[in-house]
């Protein structure tokens, strides 16, 4: 009997490209995705990847059979949220997405609320720097700093995040402006509006420390290590920081609660996001 599970085990590696990927994405050990698609592989008598080191590539079966792979996934999914809807309680487990730094400065206490009201509600936070899929059942509902233009979301506006220049006033007493040197992200971020907008600001001088993360930026403005640009949420309770560049136009970045529309109306779903935009405070 052919094993559809295998089948779900190649899409994932289809889509990530890598054993670690798929793993991660389908939370298991690397080598039970390896097995799985062996597995496959062995029922169907066909080869479908080709391993070099940590990637992998398709071979043409392989790519045909991944292409039919993630339309069945599409329409399995796509039943999940049929499923769902079809759910008239308030219990069950809902998976919220958002960036790790803005979930942990502005989601907790809001969640931690929904809790207490809804004691039958488990709530999973997806903190990644990537956008988890909603397509896809990775999360449920995200909060995310750019509006989707594409797929059948309901989107709704939380509110704005203002950023700002900020630095230690020892930095600032011991640098003169013009050697003043700038703590940014990785390469990773660099197309984003506050990478520009600091590398507008820098004109030229020195990013003396990159970091993928806002708590790392922060602890090293609070260090002496130059000038970050931080946003709002972050800054409540870091007195030994101070603003050092006041702009007239100050970076301003939307944030959005985005929902599969087929399962904006799922009472558990509905409560999680009513709460969300009810104490939304920035």
């Amino acid at each position: 009997m052919f094993d559809w599970e295998n089948l779900r085990y190649f899409a994932a590696l289809a889509q990530t490209g890598t054993l670690l990927g798929a793993a991660r994405l389908l939370g298991v050990e690397h080598a039970t995705v390896a097995r799985r698609v062996a597995r496959l592989e062995a029922q169907m008598g066909v080869k479908l990847i080709d391993r070099r080191g940590r990637r992998v590539s398709l071979t043409a079966d392989g790519e045909r059979v991944a292409v039919m792979a993630e339309r069945m996934g599409e329409e399995a999914r796509a039943i999940e949220r049929v499923s769902l809807a079809a759910g008239g309680g308030l219990a069950g487990d809902v998976r919220v997405s958002a960036p790790p730094t803005l979930a942990a400065a502005l989601l907790a206490g809001p969640l931690v609320e929904l809790r207490r009201n809804y004691p039958d509600i488990g709530i999973t936070i997806v903190g990644e720097t990537r956008y988890a899929s909603l397509d896809r059942r990775e999360a449920d509902i995200a909060v995310r700093m750019t509006k989707p233009e594409q797929g059948d979301f309901t989107v709704t506006k939380l509110g704005d995040v203002a950023f700002g220049f900020y630095a230690s006033p020892a930095y600032l007493a011991s640098v003169p402006e013009e050697a003043w040197s700038f703590i940014a992200y990785d390469e990773t971020m660099s197309s984003s509006p506050q990478s520009m907008r600091l590398l507008d600001v820098a004109n030229g001088r020195k990013l003396s420390i990159r970091a993928t993360t806002l708590e790392f930026q922060l602890s090293a403005a609070k260090a002496g290590g130059g000038v970050a640009l931080l946003p709002n949420f972050l800054l409540p309770g870091a007195d030994d920081l101070v603003e050092v560049i006041r702009e007239t136009k100050p970076l301003t970045r939307e944030v959005w609660l985005v929902v599969h529309s087929d399962i904006r109306n799922v009472p558990i779903i509905r409560a999680v996001m009513e709460t969300l935009k009810r104490n939304w405070s920035y």
